[in-house]
């Protein structure tokens, strides 16, 4: 395992010694939990700081942390970009045609280059293909293009969905929230409001305030029309037409109706629905990355995007619990115009919000701009670590200072120093100022394992992988539990009913769909039972409805429940008359004898006692079960975050724990060399320095300072030969050979024993996620009540080729 390897932590790159212009062989590493505070990157173009921030998302693949992108000038998309083979081949399709001709190369000689510029920098940084597929299997990436239709579309203004409870409760958060939806949608409209005396922001914001607090999303057309027809007669203390003619709103419902006019509208209503859940994890609980490439954009269309997505993220973010780990991550590759120091953008209340409040509950901001001079830096005063690259001038690093002093406020901060570093810095070297360590450190950005081709086009992105563009929920088909079999054939098909026995009960389930088509009932058996599940053990106590649909069979065995299909019917949407003008399709012989119904039913129970258990999860590991209703997918996710809390937690104790080791062994360490200078030996100080620093390069190695040494290991033996030498000097040889060869042994059984924990602790916690167990309850016969046992009556539409069912 390499250095840099470790858990919970991100590798950055290497220190830099900025005197010499020279990189060191110390690691730098950012553990992930800081991120929860925040970060900033700052860097004119060229500095690197592109590379710095897709290194950190690619950090948080491999750390198993979600983050969704946002993508202002379409670099991201080249997280996509990952060969584990490194071949020529693999980059061909791209490589920028016009560097390649520039240097006189053909299109597969300039792929073969890139292929081996590649390999030849991630080796100098300690990575190879291996890291690179292992980053692929812990990801899982999906490219989206809100309002186009090269990746995975966004349905954004098909509604406005209401907020969550913990929003409405939040009344500084819900009136931002109507101020931003507010803001964001005139803004596509051209309109400039403000929102004490716009008469269209007042509007809007009322009716969505009217449709909210009661828990009602809104869609775009219905806002349309209650722009015409306000369901309200009042705004404050004044007649609404006073405030606002109806000719006037008629022409504000216009222009909202011109956008659903557009020919380019219908993008923003296809794709998947603006879900922060599903943007963070796939539907098997797994953590996902979600690119956001909106550089295709206008700048009120992007706004208006980026605004909405804000609002839905905070939405999430209150529905969390709390921790102190990193649960998801939010990554800006440009904040410019976002967030400014005076004026007032949609997106600007909900970046405000999500700084101060997002830490809570484990959402981590990382925002990265080229343009220091126009940000708000009393607001990013929030963020925690600041990673500065190079600036083009000495306003902008002015601007920067001010930005790290209030960041600082309230710990120690060299200005003079700070300046001198950063008019020093050059391309893919920052300098990190972060609360969570004592000093800054300077440092050199690790080579990226995803190619920087630069911004994808439309085209290129439409070309990517089919795992990146393909979405998950682009296909829904209806769950096997909603398919109802086809019902028992009959070429028999009557104007009535057939006449059955009046002890046998005949319903009829709801028609829900119908074209012009001729309804068919077929028939079959439904059986309707309430299930009580009960579990002293696993504390649940609940009960369960089921309506269960099977049909009648050719074979000897004329009904069986094996067959049958949970469907989404209630006992109180049963008819008991059919539809008029209806046929019906001759039932098998079984179906009229009243004593089958008997025995089908005891079958049916006995088939809910065995098939229909109440499934729970469980994680041994974490000593965890899902609670009732709780889907796997969710339980896994909540397993993931538990894990990486549980591991934060211990890797602190066992820092806590080893610091205690060390200290007590530096200790001894100075009584010893203290007894040897009392038999003649005066030992300088750099001797005594050269015997403490041991212990301190076994902390270094293994607990993943901000710096250390990519040969830590190394290091611990040069530090105890070195005391070794120091010692022997002047002093009785055989005492100190005797005393430092147990030091010696101690040390090195230290950091096996170090070593073998972080090893144990690395799988305990990277096996978490894939070892749920599923619980299964299963009711007793006593705790099962069937209410209705009889023949359904289906319906069909008659078709020429085959029939539709229509339930």
């Amino acid at each position: 395992m390499q250095d840099f390897e470790k858990l919970g932590v991100f590798y950055l790159g290497k220190k830099y010694d900025i005197e010499n212009r020279k990189l060191k062989e110390d690691y730098v590493l950012l553990k992930s939990k800081d991120l929860t505070t925040h970060a900033v990157i700052i860097g004119m173009t060229g500095s690197g700081k592109t590379g710095l921030g897709i290194g950190i998302i690619e950090e948080a693949m491999m750390d198993n942390i979600p983050v969704i992108a946002i993508d202002p000038k379409g670099d991201l998309t080249n997280l996509a970009l990952t060969f584990p083979m490194l071949r020529g081949e693999d980059f061909r399709p791209w490589i920028n045609l016009q560097e390649a001709s520039n240097k006189g190369m053909s299109p597969d000689q300039y792929a073969q280059a890139q292929a081996d510029l590649w390999r030849k920098g991630l080796s100098e940084w300690g990575q190879d293909g291996l890291r690179i597929q292992s980053l692929q299997n812990e990801s899982n990436l999906k490219i989206y293009t809100p309002g186009g239709s090269s990746g995975i579309g966004v349905s954004v203004l098909k509604s406005f969905n209401a907020p969550t409870k913990e929003v409405l409760t939040d009344k500084d958060t819900y009136r931002d929230r109507i101020s931003a939806t507010t803001t964001g949608l005139l803004s596509l409209l051209g309109i400039n409001a403000d929102s004490f005396t716009s008469r269209e922001f007042i509007l809007i914001s009322k009716i969505l305030d009217n449709s909210w607090s009661n828990g009602q999303s809104i869609t775009l057309q219905k806002l349309i029309t209650e722009i015409q027809n306000p369901p309200f007669e009042k705004i404050g203390v004044m007649d609404i037409n006073s405030i606002y003619p109806s000719k006037e709103r008629f022409t504000l419902a216009m222009l909202l109706n011109n956008l659903i006019a557009h020919p380019g509208f219908e993008a923003w209503l296809e794709g998947e629905p603006l879900n922060i859940d599903k943007f963070f994890y796939t539907d098997s609980g797994r953590p996902k990355v979600s690119v956001f490439s909106v550089s295709h954009l206008s700048d009120s269309e992007r706004m208006f995007f980026v605004t909405m997505l804000l609002n839905e993220v905070l939405s999430w973010a209150r529905s969390q619990p709390g921790t102190g780990s990193l649960r998801a991550m939010i990554y800006m590759d440009e904040l410019f115009g976002y967030l400014p120091p005076i004026a007032n953008p949609p997106s600007k209340a909900p970046f405000l919000t999500l700084l101060k409040q997002a830490r809570a509950y484990g959402l981590g901001l990382v925002l990265s701009t080229q343009n220091p001079v126009d940000l708000d830096y009393k607001a990013l005063s929030n963020a925690g670590t600041w990673f500065i690259g190079r600036l083009q001038t000495e306003r902008d690093k002015q601007r920067v200072i001010e930005g790290l002093e209030g960041a600082a406020a309230g710990g120690s901060f060299d200005k003079n120093r700070t300046e001198q570093i950063l008019a020093g810095i050059g391309q893919r070297v920052f300098y990190m100022h972060s609360v969570h360590e004592n000093e800054p450190v300077i440092f050199n950005t690790r080579w990226a394992m995803s190619y920087l081709a630069g911004p994808l086009t439309k085209d290129q992105i439409a070309r990517l992988p089919a795992k990146n563009i393909t979405s998950e929920m682009s296909v829904i088909n209806k769950p096997d539990e909603q398919q109802v079999p086809h019902a028992y054939q009959s070429e028999k098909v009557a104007a009535f009913a057939p006449i059955l026995p009046s002890t046998i009960k005949q319903v009829y389930l709801p028609e829900k769909t119908r074209a012009r088509g001729q309804l068919v009932y077929k028939p079959a058996v439904i059986g309707i039972a309430d299930v009580m599940y009960n579990s002293e053990k696993h504390m649940i106590t609940t009960k369960k409805s089921y309506t269960l649909l099977t049909q009648f069979n050719d074979g000897p065995v004329i009904l069986d429940w094996n067959q049958a299909q949970v469907v989404d019917i209630e006992i109180n949407d049963i008819e008991n008359t059919p539809v008029s003008d209806a046929l019906f399709s001759d039932p098998p012989s079984a179906a009229s004898n009243i004593k089958n119904y008997d025995t089908w039913k005891k079958l049916l129970s006995q088939y809910i006692r065995t098939n229909l258990t109440l499934k729970l999860y469980s994680s041994p590991k974490l000593k965890m079960v899902s609670e009732y209703g709780e889907e796997e997918r969710d339980f896994a996710i909540r397993v993931q975050h538990a894990a990486h809390e549980k591991r934060d937690f211990e890797i602190d104790e066992m820092k806590k724990k080893y610091n205690s080791k060390i200290q007590t062994m530096e200790n001894a360490l100075i009584r010893a060399r203290q007894a040897v200078e009392k038999q003649n030996a005066m030992a300088s100080q750099k001797k005594m320095d050269a015997m403490v620093s041991a212990g301190s390069a076994i902390l270094g190695a293994l607990f993943g300072r901000k710096a250390i040494s990519s040969s830590s290991v190394s290091k611990i033996g040069t530090a105890v030969s070195r005391t070794s030498k120091a010692m022997k000097s002047g002093q009785s040889i055989d005492q100190a050979e005797e005393r430092l060869n147990t030091l010696e042994t101690q040390l090195e059984g230290l950091q096996l024993e170090l070593e073998q924990q972080l090893k144990n602790m690395s799988y305990e916690y990277d096996s978490v996620k894939d070892n749920i167990v599923t619980i299964d309850i299963r009711a007793t016969s006593t705790n099962i009540t069937v209410h209705l046992l009889g023949l359904a009556w289906v319906p069909y539409e008659k078709g020429e080729i085959k029939d539709t069912i229509l339930i």
